[in-house]
């Protein structure tokens, strides 16, 4: 071999080495023409289809031991093919350690055949429709779940809290099909009460004057019937706030009519959980008028008055949110 030809020889190997050790620096990302990014520093047609980004949210599970008793109980609720799908989902996925706080009675009876809709609603209580990534869910103030009830996020000394409860301890694990963040405890939707709006209010001391205000105007009945109606229900503390006189005159049945305009001024039509709330700029009342809605610091205003201090308490015809203000119609 000649010189020349021997010297073209070694290049052409340290083109492939060159290539080779570029691929392994690169692992995990496909880089396509290595050869301009050396050569000009910048990095060309770079694909960021990361290796977790192939599987889906089940593979990668199923792939992490952390996740083993999330995967069982995934596959005893049926809910492997439909976490499969094409989405996209965002799963808060609960390590084993989440898992194992809870009482080891709960979780064995969960997995059992006869619990799977009971396991299928907490599972689907920890995803969201969508692709919410880390830098979005800090935004929000809580996420509806693919179980239909809202989850509460909050950013407490830089870490989200979900329902105040469990923590958010790793994010952004790409897949296929939408991206998990882990979390340190399992979360627990709230659970039906099997009571109306009405039923529920008459149990609850902080609310006597809200129902004694109800039977005068004669709305029991209407709020115990089917709806579903949402309602912004003011506590004892908040007709605290009317002046004695105005809440004993409003009780009086030849004030009746202005009595039930104040009422309905609180109840949407509808089932309108606290995620959708946070959406809505105003709400239209059964009374007629609308409602102004804001969030301010991460809270709910009313009117720029009253703020939601307890959300989603659910009844078999609607969903309550607790006020400490009373909202009062604009005057016509």
């Amino acid at each position: 071999m000649s010189k020349f030809a021997f010297a073209w020889a070694a290049i052409g190997l340290l083109v492939v080495a060159s290539s080779q050790l570029n691929a392994q620096q690169c692992k995990g990302t496909v880089v396509h023409q290595a050869a301009t990014c050396e050569a000009t520093g910048k990095v060309v047609h770079v694909s960021t289809t990361t290796q977790t980004e192939s599987k889906t949210i089940v593979d990668i599970a199923v792939g992490n031991p952390d996740f083993s008793t999330l995967v069982a109980a995934v596959k005893a609720a049926g809910l492997a093919e439909t976490l499969s799908g094409k989405g996209p989902f965002t799963v808060f996925a609960p390590t084993n350690a989440a898992f194992a706080k809870l009482p080891k009675e709960t979780l064995a009876s969960l997995l059992k055949p006869e619990n799977k809709d009971k396991l299928a609603a907490i599972l689907t209580y920890h995803v969201v429709a969508g692709k919410v990534m880390a830098a979005d869910v800090v935004k929000v103030t809580e996420a509806k779940t693919v179980q239909g009830q809202a989850v509460k996020v909050q950013v407490v000394d830089g870490k989200v809290k979900l329902n105040g409860t469990s923590t958010v301890v790793k994010t952004d694990i790409a897949a296929s099909n939408g991206v998990i963040h882990v979390i340190d405890t399992v979360i627990l939707p709230p659970e039906a009460s099997g009571k109306t709006i009405v039923e529920l209010a008459s149990d609850n001391k902080d609310f006597s004057t809200l129902v004694a205000a109800v039977k005068a105007a004669g709305l029991v009945e209407t709020l115990s019937s089917k709806g579903p109606f949402t309602v912004f229900a003011p506590t004892n503390a908040a007709f605290e706030k009317l002046p004695k006189e105005a809440v004993a005159d409003l009780l009086k049945p030849e004030n009746k009519d202005k009595l039930v305009a104040v009422l309905t001024y609180h109840v949407v039509a509808g089932k309108v959980t606290a995620a959708d709330v946070v959406k809505l700029k105003a709400a239209k009342t059964v009374q007629g008028q609308s409602i102004e809605i804001k969030v301010e610091d991460g809270k709910v205003k009313l009117n720029g008055s009253s703020t939601v201090v307890k959300t989603d308490i659910d009844a078999t015809n609607g969903v309550i949110h607790v006020i400490d203000t009373v909202i009062l119609p604009p005057a016509n």
